[in-house]
């Protein structure tokens, strides 16, 4: 298996329309995780504040990672688009929530994004295949 790519998490479906995209992808050590914009039983979340859509993204990737195996802790890289510069300050409260200690290294842009949401947040975590399991 460490030398194939792994389909995590199954294909990405949004209102019962499936995507041309995957969840996430593990190749070797390393998992990519596609931008999570913020969802709600199934449906894009286009209301809330930046604190609730926050919190939705990144409990979202928290789920996808523990498909995978991993844990916040393995994220290595995150990237952020925001749709308005004044949501910062919140968005950064709650991620800040997330990644208390030893946070990964971080981009974050100004953005309009494909839908009408305030954030989307792709990452990218590291963890090593179990040599004896295959997987971690």
């Amino acid at each position: 298996m460490a030398d194939q790519k792994q389909v995590i998490g199954g294909p990405l479906e949004i209102g019962g329309r499936r995507l041309s995209l995957s969840r996430a992808i593990r190749a070797g050590d390393h998992v990519y995780l596609t931008g999570q914009i913020p969802m709600r039983d199934g449906a894009v979340m286009c209301d809330g504040t930046i604190e609730d859509q926050t919190r939705a993204v990144l409990d979202d990737i928290t789920a996808t990672l523990a498909l995978a195996g991993c844990t916040r802790g393995d994220v290595v890289k995150a990237m952020v688009w925001l749709t308005d510069r004044a949501d910062f300050p919140g968005f950064n409260a709650v991620y800040g929530e997330y990644f208390p200690t030893d946070p990964p290294a971080r981009s974050a842009v100004i953005s309009p994004l494909l839908v009408d949401v305030k954030v989307e947040v792709e990452v990218i975590a590291w963890r090593p295949l179990a040599d004896d399991v295959g997987a971690c």
